[in-house]
């Protein structure tokens, strides 16, 4: 009686993941930059794949704690804001890559004078037409987050677990094919990453969000393989929750994207 639990927050056990995580990430890291100097690219696969298979490992526990009952409404909580707090990161380094291209939009430097001689885009640099394949791609997207929005108010509202499996389907497949149309895309640009200012903050912007819906769309596929071994209820699916805020948050990047970068950039 005297170790019974009478609150609601769960303490949890002595983890390792903590460290063997921050060790993999070192090793990735340490690694890529071994890659990039053309040394090897060992030590990094080695990291990616440590990494990987920390989040496998650590998420997968936090699964069971939730099957077991573990995530009580306190708990709940805190892992909706923890979630949160993770967005907002992720708001401020995308932040980083707009404010690197407005900044050399509007002050584009010339070889004499920023404002005499910079030109934006560059001399020589032909720009995506927006309104071909960036618009269908938008549209793909926004298709895909209405799937997600359809799910989670199946499961959520009506307990409907055969509407949002459809859901979940359509979201993954349309954002599969967004990932394909970018790398279409990407295949056939008139410029490339080194060289010019327009495509090094082009490629990073666009390329760290397409990495974001790939991780999105799997995100969304492990909901979709959850929900088939029964774990989602209308009261227990912060899981899914995550993965639809995240899902959304990759919708609104990609139509600040659009706007700037293809519209107003181009």
């Amino acid at each position: 009686m005297a170790h019974e639990k009478n609150h609601d927050y769960h303490i949890l056990e002595p983890s390792l993941w903590p460290f063997l995580g921050a060790v993999s990430g070192f090793i990735m890291l340490f690694g890529a930059v071994l890659w990039m100097q053309g040394i090897t690219w060992i030590m990094a696969a080695i990291g990616f794949v440590g990494v990987v298979y920390v989040m496998y490992a650590w998420w997968s526990d936090v699964i069971r704690e939730s099957n077991v009952g573990d995530h009580t409404p306190v708990v709940a909580i805190g892992l909706r804001y923890g979630f949160i707090m993770f967005i907002m990161s992720e708001v401020m380094f995308f932040s980083a890559w707009f404010w690197a291209f407005f900044k050399n939009a509007m002050y584009p430097m010339g070889r004499e004078s920023p404002m005499v001689d910079g030109v934006w885009p560059p001399v020589g640099i032909e720009t995506f037409d927006p309104w071909h394949l960036p618009l269908i791609n938008t549209l793909i997207l926004l298709c895909s987050g209405a799937a997600a929005t359809w799910a989670h108010h199946a499961i959520a509202h009506e307990n409907n677990r055969k509407d949002m499996a459809t859901g979940l389907i359509i979201a993954v497949l349309l954002g599969l094919l967004f990932t394909v149309f970018q790398a279409y895309e990407y295949s056939h640009a008139a410029f490339g990453f080194s060289g010019n200012i327009y495509g090094a903050t082009f490629f990073m912007a666009t390329g760290f969000h397409g990495f974001h819906v790939i991780v999105g769309t799997i995100f969304l596929f492990v909901c979709y393989l959850r929900l088939r071994a029964g774990h989602f209820t209308p009261e227990r699916h912060i899981g899914f929750e995550a993965a639809a805020w995240y899902w959304h948050f990759v919708d609104v990047v990609w139509l600040f994207l659009f706007a700037a970068v293809y519209i107003w950039g181009g």
